[in-house]
């Protein structure tokens, strides 16, 4: 791009959203290069320079995205959109430069609407804000993921995000009624007012997940709920992850917790031991019970006769009580892996008959060809039919040149993937698939890509939304 014509586009962006929400700062382009994937922290760490856009656009709505993408389609230059910069996967990174949307200034509380149960935002809100929003009102979002504090609800749809209390309120696909998006030629969409009907696919689903590729989110509709009267916990110790699995498999026929959270025995002896305290030899889980008092006090039976047919140990409410003070605490600083480490979370899912299968082999994988590697995990959102793994992978002295270390964690990710696609997993669950995996999400759709493929090639016929990412 030579200088008249990048003159010429930010005239133009500028006018779309306004001056001061348009730079071409260095200081704000860097700022928009390094989000929380590992390579592009370390990359930045060791001196190189990561990928900037050279556009920092902030529109305040979807009139002013659809101006910007307008802008974008007719000069064919690439869009990457930026919620609050904490993937973990690179999809926000504007490995094409062009020009980078931070969603923030969309981050109005449009409506709480008390008898709709939702709450109307834009975007580009803190998720935490919309939560304390509720909150003043007697309800909650049920939507407490770790980076709660610092995402955007854009962010968590994009990704197809998850929090702590899952296996009882679902994802955030189960959490939104209306999406307000706007297409890559600029029109303005809403999907259905109601997320279950007979009227063709449900257009939500297209969008959520589609992490930047076929859209941009501009508002969204968020379920609200009630406060329960009373939220109980129980902490159990099991001899091994089988009789876990099986104990919380029968569970999940009879009723939904809130919480279920379990610790393989490397967890269980080292993040578990340093934050909650139990210093046992075995595989910890914590539950969380929450409702009306009556149904809690039936469930609360319900669970300690489950459990106990499993051998499980009862740690009483203590232990359950201080892991959720500390949920969040878990991943951030002084207690989440970080730099000069490598680290990875691979997060799969998968029906009960292969989840454990999926956990051994893949231990076995990475552990085996990896020696100087350490694999470990919790078992952190589960359904009647099947649960989800939090297996992360940890390496405490990785290559210090930049194109190395780049190989070895892409190289550890791909052998660790494959094994879970091998064995009846997927690519990733809830964290999202970015510039990351995309080269898996062939090797997990086969022929079924095309499905992708063909939205993408429709709805985006120049390719500039969010390009190489998502594999596509």
């Amino acid at each position: 791009m030579n200088e008249f014509l990048f003159t010429q586009i930010l005239t133009e962006l500028e006018d779309a959203v306004g001056k001061e929400n348009c730079s071409t700062k260095l200081v704000d382009k860097v700022a928009h290069s390094v989000d929380y994937f590992w390579l592009s922290r370390m990359w930045a760490d060791r001196g190189r320079e990561m990928p900037m856009g050279d556009f920092i656009v902030s529109p305040k709505d979807a009139q002013e995205v659809s101006k910007v993408l307008k802008i974008a389609n007719y000069y064919k230059i690439p869009v990457t959109t930026w919620g609050g910069g904490g993937g973990t996967q690179g999809g926000a990174i504007p490995v094409c430069g062009g020009i980078l949307l931070d969603t923030k200034r969309m981050n109005q509380i449009y409506d709480i609407n008390e008898q709709g149960m939702y709450i109307e935002c834009g975007a580009g809100a803190i998720y935490k804000h919309i939560e304390w929003a509720a909150n003043e009102r007697g309800y909650s979002t049920m939507h407490f993921p770790s980076s709660l504090t610092c995402s955007t609800v854009g962010g968590f749809l994009a990704h197809r995000g998850i929090g702590v209390v899952s296996t009882k309120y679902g994802k955030i696909d189960d959490m939104v009624l209306q999406m307000e998006v706007v297409l890559p030629n600029g029109d303005i969409i809403n999907t259905s007012s109601a997320p279950k009907h007979a009227a063709g696919p449900d257009l939500n689903q297209i969008f959520i997940g589609s992490e930047g590729t076929l859209g941009i989110i501009t508002k969204a509709q968020i379920r609200i709920y009630i406060q329960p009267e009373v939220r109980r916990f129980r902490g159990f110790l099991f001899k091994n992850m089988h009789a876990a699995f099986e104990a919380s498999r029968e569970l999940l026929q009879i009723f939904k917790p809130s919480v279920m959270r379990l610790y393989d025995d490397a967890e269980t002896a080292s993040l578990i031991k340093k934050i909650v305290g139990v210093a046992k030899p075995g595989a910890f889980m914590n539950i969380a019970y929450e409702g009306k008092k009556e149904l809690v006090d039936v469930e609360e039976k319900i669970l300690l006769e489950t459990f106990a047919k499993y051998g499980a140990e009862d740690l009483g409410s203590e232990y359950g009580e201080k892991w959720w003070e500390e949920k969040i605490t878990f991943f951030y600083p002084g207690h989440m892996m970080d730099l000069p480490q490598m680290f990875g979370t691979m997060d799969t899912i998968a029906p009960y008959d292969k989840i454990e299968e999926i956990y051994w082999a893949m231990k076995k994988a990475i552990e085996t060809k990896y020696p100087n590697i350490k694999f470990i995990a919790h078992f952190s959102h589960w359904y009647e039919w099947g649960a989800m793994i939090y297996d992360r992978f940890i390496c405490d002295n990785p290559p210090q040149d930049p194109i190395e270390a780049m190989k070895l964690h892409n190289e550890v990710w791909t052998t660790g993937v494959r094994t879970a696609l091998a064995h009846g997993g997927v690519v990733n669950d809830h964290h999202g698939v970015g510039i990351k995996l995309g080269r898996l999400m062939k090797e997990q759709y086969g022929p079924a890509m095309q499905v992708f493929e063909g939205l993408k090639k429709s709805l985006d016929p120049n390719g500039i939304m969010n390009p190489f990412k998502l594999g596509l």
